[in-house]
């Protein structure tokens, strides 16, 4: 049995639009929301499933050190313990 969203959002629902078929949802009315029906909701998964939905990539590669990073290391320390 699924749980109604509306002791998670308080007095007030939220509307939104299915994202599979379009039709007007109520997070106080709907059990499957943000979901018209357990048929969307479900057909939403097999997208993920089939890989037609992509989570976009990241827009640096983290395995490249920052620029500032290299900066750092490649300058020369300088001590003025020296200059005396």
């Amino acid at each position: 049995m699924r749980h109604s969203n509306r002791s998670k959002l308080g007095n007030f629902s939220v509307k939104f639009k299915c994202p599979i078929c379009k039709e007007p949802t109520d997070s106080e009315t709907t059990a499957e929301f943000p979901f018209c029906s357990a048929r969307c909701r479900e057909r939403d998964l097999g997208n993920w499933a089939m890989e037609k939905y992509k989570v976009a990539a990241p827009m640096m590669d983290e395995s490249e050190p920052e620029e500032t990073e290299s900066n750092e290391r490649s300058q020369p320390e300088s001590s003025d313990d020296h200059d005396e």
